[in-house]
């Protein structure tokens, strides 16, 4: 389509945001299908805010004093027509779009220039319709300053942490289960009351503690089970949750000393869609064919409340494991994309596209607009502020199009399996604290270089049956 075809200079830049937002000036979003879970709304109606904040349906507005903002969506021209007025307000037309509120991507790493993962915050997240990130471990209790003086202060988009439990965070760490060691190597690194204490002072940012159980990282498995519980004492100490990533790992998935067994109401399991080792999908016997169901403790744990993401990145998304937990009803509470470097161009791309994999697997859309704004707020302890469009929340709003493709579009995992997609979400505009913010356009699916992970193919438990016919570059 040609919405694919454009580039970030045919939607609003950064430096002009301010020309649509005047303080005690109104700001209307028309005529969308308005998606907040939060507030219980699934229905065609206006949203209204004014000084980066939502408010109700102001008496005053007239449609003789708007200034409008018209979209065309056939030849993404912007016209604004303006008119003579002493009091006025902004309208958006969002007919035939979908009104969320900002996008909530709880697993990200954009620590960029100072680790290996970092990407460029507002480009992938902001730039695609999510106004808030959670940095999943990126920076420790040594280097978390950097994260909050170097990207936080200065990015439009609003970046939170969980804070790595190893204190160097990921200063020289890239993608797990790759065999190149990791920052759990030296338990000497993971200090309990350093990483307790340097929350309680950073709770502005600081959300939650984050640990990678995965052998490689915690010196070829002897230091995860001791990582692993001293991550936990952290968070209970701070009073937050924790997120782990769990593959390749010596730590089993049941038991008070498994990953989610040991896990706690609110803690966070993320990658819960690979199919590696360690995958929360195990193979049943059967007649030659591969049957599948969940695996131990996996149920008990969400009855428990442990939080299931799914942290896409460069290897933890699988077809096979999301249609095989699809079929189960076991769909994610929360939708991440793990970005970073490696997957910012695909197989991940961003939040939208992650999102719309999930409906192709057949979530219904307005879980799948839950899980990225609603219940990620939550889990941060941040549901009071952002992921609704409630009255006196922050006006962080996203416009989604809901492309159809009649034929389908191809559309990769992290491992070159690909399914055939016919509907995509598409962010078409987003306002950060009532603040109009650039969207710039991913590039058409699928990027062949980011179907170098067939090369991991064959370390998959959980499958396609035919190898993907792709040539690693």
């Amino acid at each position: 389509s040609k919405a694919h075809q454009l580039n970030h200079f045919s939607v609003l830049p950064y430096n002009m945001s301010s020309a649509l937002h005047t303080q005690g000036e109104t700001t209307v979003i028309r005529g969308g299908r308005v998606i907040d879970p939060a507030s219980g709304v699934d229905k065609i109606q206006d949203v209204y805010f004014r000084d980066g904040v939502i408010i109700d349906n102001p008496e005053i507005v007239s449609k003789s004093h708007e200034r409008r903002i018209d979209e065309d969506s056939s030849s993404t021209k912007k016209r604004r027509l303006e008119k003579p007025h002493s009091r006025d307000s902004h309208v958006f037309d969002a007919t035939e779009l979908l009104v969320v509120p900002g996008l909530v991507d709880l697993h990200v790493h954009v620590y960029e220039h100072a680790t290996p993962l970092g990407a460029d915050v507002d480009r992938y997240c902001l730039g695609r319709g999510v106004t808030t990130v959670v940095d999943a471990g990126s920076s420790g209790a040594t280097t978390v300053n950097g994260l909050r003086h170097f990207i936080a202060e200065k990015a439009k988009t609003r970046v939170l942490a969980f804070l790595n439990i190893a204190a160097h965070g990921l200063a020289a760490a890239g993608c797990s289960g790759m065999g190149n060691g990791g920052e759990l190597d030296s338990l000497n690194q993971v200090n309990v009351k350093m990483a307790a204490d340097c929350i309680k002072e950073n709770r502005d940012m600081i959300v939650g503690v984050k640990i990678r159980l995965s052998a490689d990282c915690a010196d070829d498995g002897a230091n995860e089970q001791e990582a692993f519980r001293r991550a936990l004492q952290a968070a209970d100490a701070a009073g937050v949750p924790l997120m782990t990533h769990h593959t390749f790992s010596s730590v089993p998935l049941d038991g008070q000393g498994g990953c989610p067994g040991g896990l706690r109401k609110g803690d966070i399991y993320t990658h819960m869609l690979h199919g590696f080792p360690s995958t929360i999908v195990e193979t049943k016997s059967g007649d030659g064919t591969p049957q599948y169901r969940l695996g131990p403790g996996i149920a008990s744990a969400r009855e428990r409340g442990v939080v299931f993401d799914v942290g896409h990145g460069a290897g933890s998304f699988s077809w096979t494991t999301a249609e095989a937990c699809a079929k189960h009803g076991f769909w994610p509470d929360v939708i991440s994309t793990d970005l970073h470097v490696e997957c910012c161009e695909g197989p991940a791309y961003d939040l939208p596209a992650v999102m719309s994999k999930l409906l192709h697997v057949g979530m219904p859309l307005p879980e799948v607009i839950r899980a990225a704004t609603q219940s990620p707020a939550k889990a941060i302890g941040w549901d009071d502020r952002v992921g609704s469009l409630a009255v006196g929340r922050n006006a962080d709003v996203t416009v989604l199009r809901l492309e159809t493709h009649v034929d389908g579009v191809e559309l990769e995992d992290c491992q070159a399996q690909v399914r055939r997609v016919k509907h995509i979400l598409t962010p078409v505009a987003v306002w950060r604290d009532g603040v109009r913010m650039e969207v710039n356009l991913r590039p058409p699916f699928m990027n062949p270089a980011s179907l170098r992970g067939v090369a991991r193919w064959d370390d998959l438990l959980v499958r396609d049956s035919d190898k993907p016919k792709f040539r690693c570059c």
